[in-house]
């Protein structure tokens, strides 16, 4: 086959290892050698100084977990990365060891054979973190509110029945109500905001019997979930600043239908504003 990078490298990496294989294609022969560097900051850097005295130009290392990420951080302003999904070059007959793997990507890779995967740019992988980040604290509060729900229904306090969002004002000025030891109906319906139950039904559904267990455990997951609210404000808020170079591209994206401006915002964190980087619709999926 043909030769189409004859000087590139191929890295095997590990938590605390990298395994890197240097394959130059000469006139006349074939030259390849193999060291194996730490992943402190220190080692990365001479197993950059080590590429760049053989001239490598290419370098491809396997998507192994998170552990590429700061081998990709240190070499990218160096040299054409190539990040290969780990099953396109698995399971290949001879690949028992590290040494072995670094040199099997090397030849791949010289003869262009790995299909490189999408690798952001770093202002979109920063946004995308922070997206991501957000969508499990926002799973972590619906987890503590339906704690609460489970909490509420064992006291046989009926609130969800009468008030759509238990965690919303009249909700939390009950349950703090609750928390500080009120369990009068009556003094617990003047918490409650207009809403659509009657009277005598809003009574009923606070009529229960609240133990000290269950005041502890609402205040537990109450302040967990104020804990939470401050901190996808924070996420929210710095969002908006990494975003401010792609506001154009969501504010459009969110003009299409049953794209609000939060999953705008999540598709640009996902997969950038670069659609040149997916040959076709099915790349991108």
């Amino acid at each position: 086959m043909d030769v189409i990078y004859p000087r590139c490298a191929g890295l095997d990496v590990h938590k605390q290892t990298v395994v890197a294989c240097v394959r130059v294609a000469g006139a006349t022969a074939l030259v390849q050698e193999v060291r194996t560097f730490g992943t402190t900051t220190t080692d990365l850097l001479a197993l950059a100084d080590w590429l760049e005295s053989f001239g490598v130009q290419q370098v491809a290392m396997e998507a192994t977990g998170v552990y590429w990420k700061p081998v990709w951080h240190i070499l990218e302003e160096s040299f054409e990365l190539i990040l290969a999904n780990a099953a396109h070059v698995k399971n290949v007959p001879g690949r028992k060891t590290d040494v072995n793997d670094s040199m099997w990507l090397a030849d791949l890779l010289a003869h262009g054979l790995i299909r490189a995967s999408f690798v952001p740019p770093a202002a979109v992988q920063e946004l995308r973190t922070l997206t991501r980040t957000r969508k499990q604290f926002v799973r972590e509060r619906a987890a503590h509110v339906q704690r609460i729900e489970k909490l509420l229904e064992d006291a046989n306090i009926k609130l969800s029945s009468v008030i759509t969002d238990i965690i919303g004002k009249s909700g939390r000025a009950v349950l703090k109500a609750l928390i500080e030891g009120q369990t009068d109906p009556e003094q617990l319906l003047a918490c409650v905001g207009r809403v659509k139950a009657s009277r005598a039904e809003l009574l009923e559904a606070l009529r229960g019997r609240v133990s000290a267990h269950h005041r502890f455990m609402l205040k537990l997951h109450l302040g967990h979930i104020e804990t939470l609210d401050q901190t996808i404000a924070s996420i929210e808020k710095e969002v908006g600043q990494g975003l401010e170079p792609f506001r154009q591209a969501a504010k459009l994206l969110s003009t299409m239908p049953g794209i609000s401006d939060v999953s705008a915002n999540v598709v640009v964190a996902e997969i950038g504003i670069d659609m040149s980087r997916f040959p076709t619709p099915g790349h991108l999926l």
